[in-house]
C-alpha cells in the first residue's frame, strides 16, 4: 500500500515527543512492503532511506506559531508559580485566535499542496494523519475526498492526556479536541484502551488501539559499565509528582551510597539526593539506561490510571535490556509479566527494600533483563505492530 502520513512533525530538533516512534513505525512501514510518503505540520520536511516527504506548506509560519506558543507556556508557568489561573493567558496566542488564522493563512497552502500530491502520486491507499491538531486541520479530510475516495485515519499517540480535562496543564501547545469533528475521520487509532467510549462519544467513527513499539535494530542493549544504581528519563513532573517523590526524593535521602541519576528535565518538585544530569541526546539514551542497574517507569496519573495506556517508555527500557521499576500502572501487566519481566510497585511496597532486594541480585536482574527483551522480540516490535496496523485497515478498505 501507500501510505500518504501527515505528521505533527519528522525533524528530531522540534523535540516532540512522539517523533522517535514516527520514524521506527515509517521503517517498519517499508520493511513490510508499503511506500511511505511524509508531510510535516512544524518543521521542515526530512527525506530518509524508508520514506520520502514533501516540504511543509507553511513551513515559515509553523515555526513562528512554534516560538509564539512557547512564549505562551512560558507565561503560563510563571502565572502558576504565582497562583494564578494559566488560562487567563490570552492576547496573540489565544486559542481562538490560533484557529482563525490557521483557517485563513493555513489551510489554503495545505489544500493547494495536497491536490498536488493527489494529482502528481497514483494509487495512494491510505492517510494517516499523526497528531495533527484536529481543530486547526477541520475540513481538510472532507476535501481529501473531493480529491480521492481514499480512507483517512487519525493516529493520536497522546492519549488521554491530549483530551481537554488534561491537555493545557499537561503542556501541550494547543487544546487540540476542542470543537473538533472527529466524525471526518473513518478511523481512529489511539495508545490507549481506557478511552476508546469517550472517543465515540465525542464524535469518532470507529476506534482502535494501536500501541508504541520499538525498532530492535535500534533500540538495544549495549556494552556499557553499570556505574549508576537507579536511573529516571523524562520531561515534566506534572501529574507524576507523587511517585517522583515516593521513588525518586524520598529513597534518594535514605539510601546511603546508592546513586540515583535522572535525566531531563521541567521537574517542579524536590528530587532529593538524586543527580539531575540534563537533557540525554536520543543517541545516547541507550547508554544512559545501560549504565543504571535500575531503570524506573514513572508517568503521568492519567497515564498510569487509564486502563492499558502505552507510552515509548514501557517498551524501550525492556528492549534496551533494561531493569524496568514501575508505579501502579493499569495494565501494564498485559503487556509484561510482573515480578518475571518487570518489577510492579504497589501502594503498600517498601519501596527502598525493593530497590535493596534487586540490587544485591545480580542474577534476578539478569533474569528480568533478559526475560523483558524477548517478551520485546516476540510481541512489541514495530513489525509487530505494522502486522496489527494491517490488519485494522483491510477492516475499511
Amino acid at each position: 500500500m501507500k501510505f500518504l502520513c501527515l505528521v505533527s512533525t519528522i525533524d528530531l530538533k522540534m523535540n516532540l515527543g512522539c517523533t522517535p516512534s514516527w520514524w521506527q513505525l515509517f521503517k517498519a512501514m517499508y520493511q513490510c512492503g508499503h511506500e511511505v510518503i511524509v508531510v510535516p505540520y512544524l518543521g521542515r520536511a526530512i527525506d530518509s532511506l524508508w520514506w520520502r516527504s514533501y516540504k511543509n506548506p507553511c513551513l515559515t509560519e509553523s515555526l513562528l506559531m512554534r516560538k509564539l506558543t512557547d512564549k505562551r507556556t512560558e507565561m503560563q508557568v510563571t502565572k502558576k508559580k504565582k497562583g494564578k489561573d494559566v488560562n487567563k493567558v490570552k492576547g496573540v496566542f489565544s486559542e481562538g485566535i490560533t484557529r482563525k488564522l490557521t483557517k485563513i493563512f493555513v489551510q489554503p497552502r495545505w489544500k493547494k499542496l495536497l491536490t498536488t500530491i493527489f494529482q502528481k502520486e497514483k494509487h495512494i491507499d491510505i492517510v494517516l494523519v499523526m497528531n495533527l491538531p484536529l481543530n486547526q486541520f477541520e475540513g481538510i479530510p472532507n476535501y481529501i475526498r473531493t480529491l480521492s475516495n481514499v480512507p483517512i485515519v487519525y493516529y493520536d499517540g497522546d492519549m488521554p492526556t491530549i483530551l481537554p480535562q488534561y491537555a493545557m496543564d499537561r503542556g501541550f501547545k494547543f487544546n487540540y479536541y476542542e470543537n473538533a469533528d472527529l466524525s471526518e475521520y473513518d478511523l481512529f487509532l489511539i495508545n490507549s484502551e481506557g478511552v476508546i467510549e469517550d472517543l465515540k462519544k465525542m464524535g469518532a467513527k470507529k476506534v482502535y488501539p494501536f500501541h508504541y513499539g520499538v525498532d530492535p535494530d535500534l533500540i538495544y542493549p549495549v556494552d556499557v559499565k553499570k556505574d549508576r544504581d537507579i536511573a529516571f528519563f523524562g520531561f515534566g513532573s506534572q501529574y507524576r509528582e507523587r511517585w517522583m517523590k515516593k521513588m525518586i526524593a524520598e529513597p534518594s535521602k535514605k539510601m546511603d551510597g546508592i546513586k540515583f541519576v535522572i535525566g531531563g528535565g521541567n521537574f517542579g518538585i524536590d528530587l532529593g539526593d538524586a543527580d539531575i544530569v540534563g537533557n540525554i541526546p536520543i543517541p545516547e539514551y541507550k547508554y544512559f539506561v545501560g549504565r543504571s542497574k535500575v531503570n524506573l517507569n514513572i508517568t503521568r496519573k492519567s497515564h498510569a490510571s487509564i486502563y492499558k495506556t502505552s507510552t515509548g517508555r514501557i517498551f524501550e527500557l525492556p528492549a534496551m535490556g533494561a531493569v524496568m521499576v514501575s508505579q501502579p500502572y493499569n495494565g501494564l501487566d498485559e503487556f509484561f509479566v510482573p515480578s518475571k519481566e518487570y518489577i510492579q510497585l504497589n501502594e503498600e511496597d517498601n519501596i527502598e527494600e525493593i530497590y535493596k532486594e534487586l540490587l544485591s541480585n545480580d542474577e534476578w536482574r539478569a533474569e528480568i533483563s533478559h526475560n523483558a527483551r524477548e517478551k520485546i522480540l516476540k510481541s512489541h516490535t514495530y513489525t509487530n505492530r505494522m502486522q496489527e496496523l494491517n490488519r485494522i485497515i483491510g477492516s475499511i478498505i
